[in-house]
């Protein structure tokens, strides 16, 4: 027995059409991701000059909603952040998932779209958290201090003390923003930055670690504070991303004036089209479906399936 294909008007119905486009101006770009200032804080990021170099952006317009995705290249390899709608957000990636492998950024209800383009590994469900100056509460609990390029040693030390190896470079430290406790001479506990932009004045805190002997005691607390504070004398928005399940951190960015922004997901993703040549032949059919427009035009023939948010 032949299956019958669907009606015309089923098929239609299934059918989302969304128009994409190649972003290169900064200001469309943070016009796009401004609203979201405190989801999109690493992304606005790479708007600074040496780092949006190497990147590339897409938007995508459909009936469902809108997307924006990000690839960037850096010292530690690939990373791809999306944000948006995700049947749009889908037909970015069906043009350009990025390289073989990324570190992937997205939120919960991206998780269904990114497995279609993706295999996900190390999936680590987070929160964001934000601070502002009107919201910061300092904690002076303890002495701290800077760490530069010449405390490169006893940093990635610190950063080994649990069966891990660190690569901090001298660069690492004096591009970002560090502030350790140190207890008769010895680095016990340290914060600093995953990005630091004056120009965007927006700042992701991160790599915040305490020696195990010496945790409970606040010296993580007080690292953060000083670091956060630091970034708020140049930024407005300053952000960082924990594990929900690790509740003395959470409870201490809160007496920090930290407040939970929203859910994202982290994972390591490997493309499922090895050799990009799927995405190659969707490019060129976009390319020219799309002319009209300017910009590459693509149907997806079935909606993304939701993840809960």
């Amino acid at each position: 027995m032949v299956e019958r294909g669907l009606p015309w008007s089923a098929e239609a119905r299934l059918r989302r059409d969304f128009v994409v486009r190649r972003l290169t101006d900064r200001d469309e770009i943070r016009a796009l991701l401004r609203p979201r200032a405190e989801y999109a804080a690493y992304a606005l990021g790479q708007l600074e000059p040496g780092l949006y170099e190497r990147t590339r952006w897409y938007a995508a317009r459909g009936e469902t909603g809108t997307a924006v995705v990000a690839h960037s290249r850096g010292g530690l390899g690939e990373a791809t952040f999306v944000m948006g709608d995700p049947d749009a957000t889908l037909a970015i990636l069906s043009l350009d998932p990025g390289g073989p492998t990324t570190f992937a950024t997205c939120q919960p209800v991206h998780l269904a779209v990114m497995g279609r383009v993706y295999r996900l590994s190390h999936q680590q469900p987070m929160v964001r958290m934000a601070v502002r100056q009107e919201t910061f509460r300092p904690y002076r609990g303890h002495e701290t201090v800077r760490l530069t390029g010449l405390d490169v040693r006893r940093v990635n030390a610190l950063y080994s003390t649990e069966g891990g190896t660190a690569y901090y470079t001298p660069e690492h430290l004096d591009a970002g923003v560090y502030r350790g406790v140190v207890v008769e001479g010895r680095l016990v506990a340290i914060a600093g930055t995953h990005v630091v932009s004056p120009q965007e004045r927006v700042a992701v805190v991160g790599n915040v670690f305490t020696h195990p002997a010496y945790r409970g005691r606040g010296y993580a607390k007080a690292a953060t504070s000083a670091v956060t504070e630091a970034l708020l004398a140049m930024c407005d928005v300053v952000v960082l991303t924990v594990d929900p399940r690790n509740r003395p951190a959470v409870a201490a960015y809160r007496q920090l004036g930290y407040t939970e922004v929203c859910e994202l997901v982290e994972a390591s993703a490997t493309r499922r089209d090895l050799l990009g040549l799927g995405a190659a032949w969707r490019r060129l059919r976009a390319a020219l479906r799309g002319r009209r427009y300017g910009a590459y035009f693509v149907s997806l023939h079935e909606p993304a399936r939701r993840s809960p948010s």
